[in-house]
């Protein structure tokens, strides 16, 4: 892989905000490091917004600022009267990315779409295990391999996808980062080349930036995408500094050294409100943030010990703490911003005493657990050390001992999948597509155990709810059958919920174009910067 030494990043980042008058240059102080570069084999919206946000685009993207889906790869699709076969026709004259490591010979058609499907749903394609230990987590979570029944090439320009049962959220779907649509003529050479694994680490794609290089933990650098279907932006060089830190990235921003941040302090948000070189968005976010116990494992496969222990957390002393207002204690496994959610549904209410005599009532004594805490900020979780420590002294007055633990970004999200893992682990959701099946199915169903769902919970009441609900069509019929799943989530209680927070963005003054997604991406087409 081609590698920006440290002497470039160094140059690049004292020298981006010069202006010159042949290149502008945007920096993008983000808050982790990618897994890698290929979308569909992830779920964290790190790795999206360096890859799936900035190389590829999809058959259908979402409207800037919505959940609504409009044309993206696809500029028109029809659906069959019985709702089964879905007709995509390809917008013509879409080229692939020119870069130093892979020139296109032809543009975007059907063959690319089906190559970018079907790895990640056949066993025997050449491509669907080209990642030692990778997954596909999204597409085998959703149910994608049991729903699709073919995917077809009608002709150049044209694909059609058959299913075999109604899918609600199909479209929606598609518009989300695990479906970026990949180069066939790309991986066709990686392939004879036996470079494969290229593919995770040199992105190329139709997107409004082209990948040029990285250095890992440090920098990525793209450029600006001259033959971009949708014009060619405004900047002419996009920069991804990874600063893990919330308050280096604060003093980044304040001192020019990029233009915008993701998840800051709770702490300093009044701060850059009151700085006048910086500006500050903010709206209710769409997410959730959880403790999800590994409900296989005793004493946790036991719901009266989870009840008990969500009885145990002061949720309303870790939002103030950790969010100093800007969250709200949470509910339901879906934010009250979404349609469905069930207002009738009690919050867990603190009580220790209680909890104590239920655990005791449980036949539980001296127990011992571990609970993960992510090594990063979320939207829905701007510090999980800080949270695990108050849920660490919330036990302890119950009897339970804490252990905390952690592990790098990509480390944690892969081995807190695992059916065996031990304790609870803090993680949250910010939503892909605006629809709720994206919550209930995608976290808590059961194709999703040993994926997403990190309760590896497999209730069949509750999957056969959010089951119907996605094969209906009227939203009123829905809206009912997910109401019925979060009753049964919160009598189950496979996780204790957190936190719903709002989602703040703060950035330099002279940044014009950003529009804050409600999905928590960070895409930068249409962004400029103004002098």
């Amino acid at each position: 892989m081609k590698k920006l030494t440290t002497l470039f990043a160094a140059t690049a980042l004292a020298t981006l905000m010069a202006g010159t008058a042949w290149s502008k240059t945007f920096v993008f102080c983000s808050e982790g490091s990618p897994e890698g570069f290929d979308p569909g084999l992830y779920t964290a919206g790190t790795t999206f917004d360096a890859s799936a946000h900035t190389v590829y685009n999809r058959l259908l993207e979402f409207k800037k600022g919505t959940t609504e889906t409009e044309p993206g790869l696809a500029e028109s699709w029809t659906i069959s009267d019985d709702g089964l076969e879905y007709t995509f026709k390809l917008r013509p004259g879409v080229k692939f990315q020119t870069t130093e490591f892979f020139t296109p010979t032809r543009e975007l058609n059907a063959d690319d779409v089906i190559f970018s499907l079907e790895r990640q749903w056949k066993s025997d394609n050449p491509w669907h295990g080209y990642v030692t230990g990778g997954s596909w987590e999204y597409f085998a979570g959703m149910g994608l391999p049991e729903l699709l029944e073919s995917i077809e090439k009608v002709d150049d320009m044209t694909v059609k996808i058959k299913l075999k049962r109604k899918e609600a959220p199909f479209l929606a779907n598609l518009a989300m980062p695990f479906a970026s649509i990949m180069s066939k003529e790309y991986a066709d050479k990686l392939q004879a080349e036996g470079k494969m694994n290229q593919l995770n680490q040199m992105p190329l794609g139709t997107g409004p930036f082209a990948f040029v290089g990285y250095q890992q933990d440090a920098v990525i650098r793209y450029k600006a995408n001259p033959d971009y279907w949708g014009g060619k932006q405004k900047i002419d060089d996009l920069v991804f500094s990874i600063t893990t830190d919330a308050a280096v990235r604060f003093q980044k921003l304040q001192a020019g050294e990029c233009h915008l941040m993701p998840y800051p302090n709770a702490a300093d948000v009044e701060a850059m409100k009151a700085d006048p070189n910086l500006k500050v968005m903010e709206q209710a976010g769409l997410n959730v943030a959880y403790l999800a116990y590994n409900t296989t494992q005793a004493p946790f496969d036991k719901v009266e010990v989870r009840k008990a222990l969500n009885k145990a957390i002061n949720k309303q002393a870790i939002v103030d703490a950790v969010f100093q207002g800007q969250a709200t204690p949470a509910t339901n496994p879906i934010p009250p911003t979404m349609w469905s959610y069930n207002e009738h549904l009690e919050e867990d209410t603190y009580e220790p005493e209680v909890a104590k005599k239920m655990l005791e009532d449980a036949g539980v004594k001296d127990l011992s657990m571990k609970v993960w805490a992510m090594p990063v900020a979320r939207p829905y979780m701007l510090n999980a050390r800080r949270a695990a420590e108050m849920m660490q002294a919330d036990f302890a007055k119950i009897g339970v001992k804490v252990e905390i633990v952690s592990y790098e970004w990509a480390e944690y999200l892969e081995k807190s999948k695992a059916k065996d893992r031990d304790g609870a682990v803090i993680l949250g959701w910010t939503g892909d597509n605006g629809d709720p099946d994206n919550f209930l199915d995608t976290l808590l169903g059961c194709d999703a155990v040993g994926g997403n769902n990190r309760a590896q919970w497999c209730n069949k009441e509750f999957d056969d709810l959010v089951t119907k609900a996605k094969e209906a069509s009227d939203v009123a019929e829905r809206t009912k059958l997910y109401e019925q799943a979060q009753v049964v989530f919160k009598r189950e209680a496979p996780w204790a919920t957190i936190d719903h927070s709002l989602s703040i963005v703060p950035m330099r003054k002279n940044v014009e174009g950003f529009v804050q997604s409600p999905l928590g991406d960070f895409a930068f087409d249409g962004v400029d910067i103004v002098e």
